[in-house]
């Protein structure tokens, strides 16, 4: 995977990782409360390991779910592992990871376990 588009997709994670954060501060004043008072930090680097289970429990599960992949997204570019399936190891195509910066696995595994899930 080339530099230039990793680093778009770096980008566009913690874009998205921000909206969520600002979503999620302007919807709970428990999570805004734990995010203010938090060491002067970049909103981005508010981990969603950092967050108490507490406050996580009263927010939306698809919110703190996606937090969760756009993590593992972001240190999967910080170990050279981004765009790789995680089950068969194949490299994930572009156009998918355009549309879902976090995905997890290429188009195959992904329809592979949503099948196996249902």
């Amino acid at each position: 995977m080339d530099k230039a588009f990793v680093d778009q997709m770096k980008e566009k994670l913690i874009s998205l990782k921000e909206e969520i954060v600002n979503n999620l501060m302007s919807e709970s004043e428990d999570f805004e409360n734990l995010v203010r008072d938090m060491d002067p930090k970049d909103l981005v680097d508010v981990a969603a390991d950092d967050i108490d289970r507490k406050t996580l429990e009263t927010l939306s599960t698809n919110d703190v779910k996606r937090l969760r992949l756009i993590d593992s997204a972001l240190s999967r570019i910080k170990n050279e592992r981004y765009g790789i399936c995680m089950r068969c190891n194949k490299k994930i195509p572009r156009e998918r990871l355009e549309a879902i910066p976090y995905a997890l696995m290429c188009i195959d595994c992904k329809s592979s376990d949503e099948r196996r899930n249902r």
